[in-house]
């Protein structure tokens, strides 16, 4: 300790979501479920794309590195949360909340900048199919994926130390049900509004950019779309266009409305219920999405099903 209560190396207690009541325990074991179905399906779509060689395209190298972080973000927030309920340890050191803000932090900004670059895939696909190969190359495709990945780190790293810099004080208990940076505002014993300046110009390089990038591809798409004369070519555009900007919608809509309004707005039930979207549910979803409205995947993933009976 350093000054009454104060300390730069506590332990917080995460208050979690759920209680033991018979309504929480279903939820609980719901959000179980949930969590089951989205690791199932994440890690199908990233196996079925390496294992088809008709996905290996870059739409579907893509769509497999948005898989990939979806697992890794539900993995980052329910295991805790699971343990924490079903042990009733809800104590986590400065390391662990450390380690969990980045990893949050740095898939959900990778997301961001790979929706965008999917949306620009789209773009070049059907406003110019036949540069595609060139405007949107495997090597491009790569470079894109790997600079969203590093994009998103290096904003986990800001805010990641700017969250260990704090010192925090006072009951040190977490309104969530994992380590948010909004949750750890109120228990610095620091003044944090240089941070929250430095958080929401970050949430806008990481929302309202990628945003304008869909926006644009999307509005050139819709009018080539609405140019095209077959109608069947019209009907697949839109299908896969469609899926795309369902997903976007949920995630941006609830990351906008957690991350770009003002600190004192927030209140712990809201943001419960708000990264509770975005955290578990969305990840369940979009590969629901993509492989239910995509003949593709449908089709990849009937030919792995009958290659895996006859095994």
């Amino acid at each position: 300790m350093e000054s009454g209560n104060r300390t730069s190396s506590p332990v917080f207690i995460l208050l979690g979501i759920f209680n033991h009541s018979p309504t929480h325990t279903f939820l609980f074991a719901l959000v179980l479920g949930i969590f089951t179905v989205a690791i199932m399906g994440n890690s199908t779509m990233v196996l079925l794309i390496h294992l088809d060689a008709q996905l290996h395209t870059p739409m579907y190298f893509l769509l497999s590195q948005l898989s990939l972080m979806d697992l890794m973000l539900i993995c980052t927030t329910v295991p805790r949360m699971a343990f924490n309920y079903l042990t009733g340890r809800n104590s986590i050191s400065l390391a662990g909340c450390g380690a969990q803000i980045f990893f949050y932090v740095s898939l959900l900004g990778a997301e961001c900048f790979l929706l965008a670059v999917m949306a620009y895939d789209r773009y070049v696909a059907i406003c110019h199919p036949l540069r595609y190969t060139i405007l949107m190359s495997q090597k491009l495709c790569v470079l894109l994926a790997v600079a969203s990945w590093i994009l998103g780190s290096l904003d986990g790293i800001i805010v990641l130390a700017a969250a260990l810099s704090f010192s925090y004080c006072g009951s040190l208990e977490i309104h969530h049900f994992f380590c948010d940076v909004a949750g750890l505002l109120p228990l610095s014993c620091t003044d944090t509004s240089a941070f929250e300046r430095l958080l929401f110009v970050c949430c806008v390089v990481m929302l309202i950019l990628p945003v304008s990038v869909i926006v644009t591809s999307y509005s050139r798409v819709l009018l080539a779309v609405l140019r095209m004369g077959s109608g069947e070519s019209r009907r697949k555009a839109f299908a896969t266009c469609s899926s795309h900007l369902m997903v976007v919608g949920l995630y941006y809509g609830a990351a906008m409305f957690m991350y770009m309004r003002p600190a004192s707005t927030h209140t712990a039930e809201q943001d419960k219920m708000v990264s509770a979207f975005y955290t578990i549910l969305t990840p369940m979803l979009n590969p629901l999405i993509y492989s239910l409205r995509n003949r593709e995947v449908s089709r990849g993933l009937r030919k792995l099903l009958r290659r895996g009976r006859l095994l």
